[in-house]
């Protein structure tokens, strides 16, 4: 019998036979689009109960540039951003534990023609089209809302997908060093406070300035920015570093995530 793939070399080029771990994942989920549903769901109920409710007793406040902007408008951009992270961190870290050490998918995967470099290009791969999916849709809540200010906002889902590539590939290489459920913790412990405290619900300037430091060299920081600049059409250079930092932070997690499955895989 056979069968014919859902994802051919002609959609997704640049992952050669990483394509095949995209096309499995598929398969696996295809059926599960309720996963999916209650992952855009969060922030978009936090966009309705902190944006509009507290946003109706604040109102508008002035921007650390002195523009003035409604609180629902400063917490969208913030919300999508939060949504890019959570789709793409999810697989990357507790999808790809279960499949590494209970479900034994990768050892399959090595006696085919893949190898770890296409393992990992293709997980990432999904990660990001996983995040992508709450993203756009998400996008989509805020142009119905009214909550895009600029043309710029064309930019807001490549964005969000560069931030899903960022932390999809941090989180694949710090899950290679995990060794046991109670090890992602640490995972909860960092991105609790970064969804906090990272500007995303008041200006950075309100915090004094020493903290100021640690709040911007955060990942998730630079994917608000980036987000909210575009949204609210005031893009500068800040925008620009942001996209570099995430580019090198995802980079740099594939080639770790890599390496480290290279390293356990074939020892």
């Amino acid at each position: 019998m056979t069968t014919t793939p859902v994802l051919g070399p002609r959609v997704l080029p640049f992952l050669g036979l990483g394509t095949r771990v995209v096309e499995r994942n598929f398969l696996v989920y295809r059926r599960s689009w309720v996963v999916f549903l209650t992952g855009f769901l969060e922030p978009v109920f936090y966009l309705f109960s902190i944006g509009i409710g507290v946003g109706g007793l604040v109102g508008e406040f002035r921007l650390d540039d002195g523009s003035l902007i409604a609180y629902t408008s400063f917490v969208a951009p913030a919300m999508l951003a939060t949504a890019a992270m959570n789709g793409s961190l999810f697989d990357a870290t507790f999808g790809l534990f279960f499949r590494f050490k209970y479900d034994k998918l990768y050892d399959a995967l090595l006696a085919t023609p893949l190898g770890p470099r296409d393992i990992a290009r293709g997980e990432l791969t999904w990660c990001l089209l996983r995040g992508s999916c709450y993203s756009a849709a998400f996008v989509v809540v805020m142009a119905g809302m009214g909550l895009i200010s600029s043309w710029w906002g064309l930019l807001l889902l490549p964005s969000a997908m560069l931030i899903g590539f960022a932390f999809g590939g941090a989180g694949m290489a710090l899950t290679t060093y995990m060794k046991s459920w109670q090890d992602f913790e640490y995972i909860t412990l960092a991105i609790m406070p970064m969804f906090l405290f990272s500007a995303t619900f008041y200006p950075l300037s309100t915090y004094p300035q020493a903290l100021q430091w640690v709040v911007q060299v955060t990942p998730l920081y630079q994917g608000v920015v980036l987000c909210r600049e575009l949204a609210t059409g005031t893009v500068g250079w800040d925008a620009v570093l942001s996209v570099g930092y995430l580019a090198v932070m995802g980079s740099a997690g594939l080639y770790a995530a890599s390496r480290r499955l290279g390293t356990l895989l074939l020892k």
